[in-house]
C-alpha cells in the first residue's frame, strides 16, 4: 500500500505563517474597530450631557438599582453597575490576554518582551511623576496613577489608519507595551487604590485564589465551573476593601491557555487516522463516529482560554467598553466652568497623557536600544518611533475606572480628571498620527 506524497516544505510554510499571524491579525482588527465604536460613544456622551440634556444623562446612568429584598438588598447605580459588574468582564479579558501574551504570543520570551517592558515602565514613570508635580499635597494627590495606562483600543485604531507608514513591529511594540500598562495599572489599582482591608476576606480570596490555580492544573474547561468560582472570588474581594474588578484579572491569569495535547501527537494522529480514511474503497462510506473522532482531536487543541477569549472579545469590545464610555465621558462643561481645564488634576492628568507618555516611551525606549537590550521594532526611524510614543498617550478606559476610584467622594475633582484624560488623549491621537502621516510610506 503506497503512502501519500509528502507535501513540499515550501507549501507548508505560509500556511503555517497564517496559523502564528492570524490570530493576532484577528485581534487588532477588533481592537481598531472597538476604538472607533469607543470614540463615538465617548462624543455622544459629551454631546449628550452638554448639548441635549445633563439631567437626562444624569437620571439614566444615576438610576437606582438594588438586588435582593428589605434591609439585604444590595442598592446600586446603573454607573455601578457598569463600573465595578462589567468592567470586571472587561478584566477578565484583559486578564487572559496577558497570559496568552506572556504564555504563547508576544511576549513568551524576555528578547521579546524587554523592550515593550522597559517602554511601558519609562511610560508609567513619568506620566506619573507629572501628574504628581501638579497636585503634591492637593487635594487631586490620590489620582497619581491616571495618567499611566495606554488604551489599547484607541491607539491601535489610530496606527491602523496609518498601516502604510507604521510596520507592523511597531503597531505589536504599542500593543505588548499597552498589555504592560495593563499590569501596572492593575497593580496599582490593587495596593493603592484599596478602601479599608478585611483580613478575614483577604484570607477567603486568597484561599479562592488557591482553589483557582488547582482548578488550572486540573485543566478543568468547563465555563460553568469557572464563572461559579469568579463569582465566589468578586464577593470575597468586594468585602475585603480591594477593587472587586480585580476578581476579573486574577480570574483570567488562570485560565489554562495551553492545548490539553501536544499539538504535534495530534497532528500525527490526524496524519495517520485520516491516511486509513483515504485508503479506503471508495463505496465505504465514514461513520459519523469516525468523524466525531476527528473533531475531539481538532477540539483537543482549542485551549479554554482561546475558547473563552473567542466569546467575550466581541462582547467586551462592542458592548460594554463603548457602554463604560457612554456611562463615563459626560463631564458638563457649564457646571465646570472654563477654569476646569487649567485645574491641577485637568493639567496633571491631560499633561501626563500627552506630555509624559511620549517622554517615557521614546526615551526609555532609545536608552534600551542603545543599550543592546533589544533591536528597533522593525528597524523604524526614530520619527516612526516618536510618532507611536504620542499614540501611546492614548489613555481612556483604566485611566477613567482609575479617576473613579481616586475621587469616589468628589465628584467636581472626578470631572477635572475626566477632561484631562479626554483633552491629553484626543491631543496625542491628532498629534501623533499628523506626525506619523508626515513620515516616509513603508517599502512594499
Amino acid at each position: 500500500m503506497s503512502s501519500l506524497p509528502p507535501v513540499p516544505p515550501r507549501r507548508l510554510l505560509p500556511p503555517l505563517f497564517g496559523v502564528v499571524v492570524r490570530p493576532l491579525r484577528q485581534f487588532l482588527a477588533l481592537e481598531a474597530a472597538s476604538g472607533i465604536l469607543l470614540l463615538l460613544a465617548a462624543a455622544l456622551a459629551f454631546l449628550w450631557a452638554n448639548v441635549v440634556s445633563a439631567d437626562v444623562y444624569r437620571a439614566v446612568f444615576d438610576y437606582p438599582l438594588s438586588l435582593g429584598a428589605g434591609e439585604h438588598a444590595v442598592r446600586f447605580t446603573f454607573r455601578d453597575l457598569v463600573n465595578d459588574g462589567l468592567m470586571t468582564i472587561f478584566f477578565f479579558v484583559v486578564g487572559m490576554e496577558i497570559k496568552r501574551e506572556l504564555v504563547v504570543g508576544e511576549l513568551r520570551t524576555f528578547g521579546r518582551a524587554a523592550l515593550p517592558a522597559v517602554a511601558a515602565l519609562g511610560g508609567m514613570i513619568v506620566p506619573g511623576a507629572i501628574y504628581y508635580a501638579f497636585n503634591r499635597g492637593g487635594p487631586g494627590e490620590a489620582g497619581w496613577g491616571i495618567p499611566m495606562a495606554t488604551d489599547i483600543a484607541f491607539a491601535v485604531g489610530c496606527l491602523t489608519l496609518l498601516r502604510r507608514r507604521v510596520p507592523e513591529a511597531l503597531i505589536i511594540f504599542l500593543t505588548a507595551l499597552a498589555i504592560f500598562d495593563d499590569i501596572g495599572g492593575i497593580v496599582v489599582i490593587a495596593i493603592f487604590y484599596g478602601h479599608g482591608l478585611d483580613v478575614g476576606w483577604l484570607a477567603a480570596a486568597a484561599t479562592l485564589t488557591l482553589v483557582l490555580a488547582l482548578m488550572c492544573r486540573a485543566y478543568v474547561t468547563s465555563a460553568l465551573v469557572w464563572l461559579l468560582a469568579g463569582v465566589a472570588l468578586w464577593l470575597a474581594l468586594h468585602h475585603s476593601g480591594i477593587h472587586a474588578a480585580i476578581s476579573g484579572v486574577m480570574l483570567g491569569l488562570v485560565i489554562p491557555a495551553r492545548p490539553q495535547r501536544d499539538p504535534r501527537d495530534v497532528v500525527l494522529e490526524l496524519a495517520d487516522y485520516t491516511a486509513r480514511l483515504a485508503h479506503r474503497p471508495q463505496d465505504t462510506a465514514v461513520a459519523d463516529a469516525e468523524l466525531d473522532a476527528l473533531t475531539d482531536r481538532l477540539t483537543s487543541l482549542d485551549a479554554p482560554l482561546d475558547r473563552f477569549v473567542r466569546a467575550l472579545h466581541p462582547f467586551v469590545a462592542f458592548g460594554i467598553m463603548p457602554l463604560f464610555a457612554l456611562a463615563n465621558s459626560g463631564v458638563e462643561l457649564s457646571a465646570l466652568g472654563l477654569g476646569a481645564l487649567t485645574s491641577p488634576v485637568a493639567l496633571g492628568a491631560g499633561l501626563g497623557l500627552l506630555i509624559g507618555k511620549q517622554l517615557g516611551i521614546f526615551t526609555f525606549t532609545i536608552a534600551a536600544v542603545k543599550l543592546g537590550l533589544a533591536p528597533m521594532p522593525g528597524g523604524a526611524s526614530l520619527a516612526k518611533l516618536y510618532g507611536v510614543a504620542i499614540v501611546g498617550g492614548i489613555g481612556f478606559t483604566v485611566a477613567i475606572f482609575v479617576a473613579s476610584l481616586s475621587f469616589p467622594g468628589a465628584p467636581a475633582l472626578l470631572d477635572h480628571a475626566k477632561l484631562g484624560i479626554l483633552a491629553g488623549s484626543i491631543a496625542s491621537g491628532l498629534i501623533g498620527v499628523a506626525l506619523l502621516s508626515l513620515t516616509k510610506p513603508i517599502a512594499r
